[in-house]
């Protein structure tokens, strides 16, 4: 059964459309109109191994704020659908990334109970025109959108767009660990309530 969803979101700021497929080989076709952002989300289809496919049109002319945190709503949203009942997959994942002197941790449920923890701070207000806070916006919308509770801790590092590009690759890494098929489970749904 294929694991894949499309979502289109549009509003008076954005208009955003996300299709990925959850059993694909880490290909990455991004068009955010932030070139930071497209940055991360092409390692972020690449380490979660994953097909990822991000067209969005937002308001850029206020700020990238709008922009960031859709793209977060529609991909949580269609991480979700594409997951479904979470049927035979691990549900958990976790990683560690070294990027230089950065390292960051992620660890993962694919709960149903959405939840981020987010300790990361930057030296820096930005990275290119992108605002380093927005990193913290995205990764909430994308984990109450996606049902998840994720963690993200930044372990070391000073420089921003290491630090950036680990917590990333960190939650690609763990999600990937996440919906990966689960050989021991038999097609159950990982949760002794029946239902995540």
């Amino acid at each position: 059964m294929a694991r894949t969803a499309e979502i289109t979101r549009t509003t008076s700021e954005t208009d955003i459309t996300v299709r990925l497929n959850l059993d694909g080989n880490g290909q990455g076709e991004i068009a955010t109109g932030v070139g930071f952002l497209d940055h991360m989300l092409t390692a972020f289809a690449r380490h979660a191994l994953i097909d990822l496919s991000v067209r969005a049109k937002g308001d850029l002319h206020i700020d990238f704020h709008h922009t960031t945190e859709d793209i977060g709503i529609v991909l949580g949203q269609v991480l979700a659908r594409a997951v479904g009942d979470k049927r035979g997959v691990r549900r958990y994942g976790n990683a560690v990334v070294p990027m230089d002197e950065a390292l960051v941790a992620a660890a993962l449920d694919l709960s149903g109970r959405p939840f981020l923890a987010w300790s990361v701070t930057f030296e820096r207000d930005k990275i290119g025109e992108m605002d380093t806070e927005l990193f913290e916006e995205f990764f909430r919308a994308l984990a109450m959108n996606a049902l998840m509770t994720l963690h993200v801790t930044q372990q070391a590092g000073r420089n921003a767009h290491h630090v950036a590009e680990a917590c990333f690759k960190a939650v690609a890494r763990a999600l990937r660990m996440a919906v990966e098929a689960d050989p021991r489970a038999a097609g159950t749904i990982p949760s002794t309530k029946g239902a995540l």
